[in-house]
């Protein structure tokens, strides 16, 4: 089943209440309404795109080393997936197509990552949860999601309603803004441009890990 296809069937049965499931119609309709703003707001048009130079950045892992894109970038291509956080199911099925289609992204020589707000020992939670054999980096306030024009600030309404569902963004990303990034993909050369670039306000919206593939072949020429 490819990517999205498991989300939808996700999807549908969180919002149908099928068991284990159980969310009131209202609480849905609040998330559609900020999914839908976020998206009429056009923030994803100022994010950037391919042919654009990606900024460098230096983040933690979870075990607390330093990982800059400078670095991976010598070695290979770099692929990047910005993740909401270990509380949201959508950005967890994302993680695991990655891992599934990682020894491809290996074999073509590009590095895999993910950048999240969240603070390491959530991102430790998420990637043996997940089964992940590649990091999450820890961005903090969402700087470098911000630099690639992805972060975004919650509305009011949805700030109220994550807090009544007690998912404390505070409490799992360390950080009192409530921003979060919108979901992305990146392929970024060896050169530091962006070769690949996927970003969508919707966050129940993932495409599949494969589509990157021919940016991959293509810098290595195949």
């Amino acid at each position: 089943m490819i990517l999205q296809a498991r989300l939808d069937a996700f999807k549908n049965d969180f919002e149908t209440g099928k068991p284990p499931y159980n969310v009131p119609p209202a609480v849905i309709e609040i998330m559609h309404r900020a999914t839908d703003e976020l998206i009429e707001s056009g923030a994803a048009a100022h994010a950037l795109k391919a042919g654009d130079k990606a900024p460098l950045f230096t983040l933690k892992d979870p075990q607390g080393h330093l990982v800059s894109s400078a670095d991976l970038l010598l070695q290979g291509p770099l692929v990047l997936s910005f993740y909401r956080g270990v509380w949201c199911p959508y950005c967890n099925m994302e993680l695991q197509a990655l891992e599934e289609i990682r020894p491809v992204f290996q074999t073509l020589g590009a590095s895999l990552i993910a950048i999240s707000p969240q603070t390491a020992p959530n991102s430790r939670k998420s990637m043996r949860q997940n089964s992940l054999n590649f990091p999450i980096l820890s961005d903090t306030h969402n700087s470098v999601a911000a630099a690639f024009g992805l972060r975004f600030a919650l509305p009011d309404y949805l700030v109220d309603l994550y807090q009544s569902l007690k998912n404390d963004l505070p409490l799992f990303n360390g950080d009192e803004s409530w921003t979060l990034p919108m979901p992305a993909r990146y392929v970024i050369d060896q050169q530091g441009t962006i070769i690949y670039a996927e970003v969508n306000p919707d966050y129940t919206r993932r495409p599949d890990p494969e589509d990157m593939l021919p940016s991959l072949r293509r810098v290595r020429g195949l």
